[in-house]
């Protein structure tokens, strides 16, 4: 069986604010707006070349649980350049933190920011990914059955 994690609902206190920080300072499409039963709006996103969205909720009560605005932290993207990617975010207003190598080899170098609510996530800069995209590395996987 292939499960393929697709959509994150990331808890936000204020749909309007989360959507506007997202498009507009992260450079994250909006892929839906609007209310999907009654009295429940999703704001669905999706960071440019992802495979997987998050989706901002207004109204929805979730069986497991509701998650609290805030509480989500270790949420990660992944960039080719770090230092490409800190140029262009700070252009866009956004307060992320310089990118720091941790160690010499490939995928060491990370970058932090907060969403309005606190929300915290992660920049790794993985150069492989400029040649090998997680898209074509996932369907060679599938191709050859692994």
């Amino acid at each position: 069986m292939d499960m393929s994690l697709e959509v994150i609902l990331l808890p936000v206190s204020d749909v309007d604010r989360a959507k506007e920080f997202y498009q507009d300072k992260v450079g994250f499409h909006v892929d839906l707006d609007g209310e999907v039963m009654e009295g429940v709006r999703i704001v669905q996103l999706t960071p440019p070349g992802s495979g997987c969205s998050i989706a901002l909720v207004d109204g929805l009560r979730v069986p497991t649980g509701t998650p609290q605005p805030g509480t989500y932290h270790g949420l990660q993207l992944c960039v080719t350049d770090a230092k490409a990617a800190y140029d262009e975010l700070t252009g866009r207003g956004l307060d992320i933190s310089e990118p720091v190598r941790f160690a010499p080899q490939d995928g060491a170098t990370f970058m932090y920011f907060k969403d309005p609510d606190g929300n915290g996530w992660a920049i790794q800069e993985y150069k492989r990914r400029e040649t090998e995209p997680l898209h074509k590395v996932l369907a060679d996987l599938a191709a050859r059955g692994e």
